[in-house]
C-alpha cells in the first residue's frame, strides 16, 4: 500500500515540476519573441 502511494505521490510532483518548467518555458519565448507576459498571456507587439 505504502509502494502505491508513493509512486502517486512521485507522479503528482513529477507533473507539477513539468507544469512550471513548461510556463517558464513559455514565458522566455513569448519575452524572446517581443511580447508581455501578462498574468500568464502572452500579449504579442502588435497589440501595444
Amino acid at each position: 500500500m505504502f509502494r502505491l502511494l508513493r509512486t502517486i505521490i512521485l507522479v503528482m510532483f513529477a507533473f507539477v515540476a513539468g507544469m512550471l518548467f513548461e510556463r517558464q518555458g513559455s514565458q522566455g519565448i513569448c519575452e524572446s519573441g517581443g511580447g508581455l507576459w501578462i498574468e500568464n498571456i502572452c500579449v504579442g507587439p502588435e497589440f501595444d
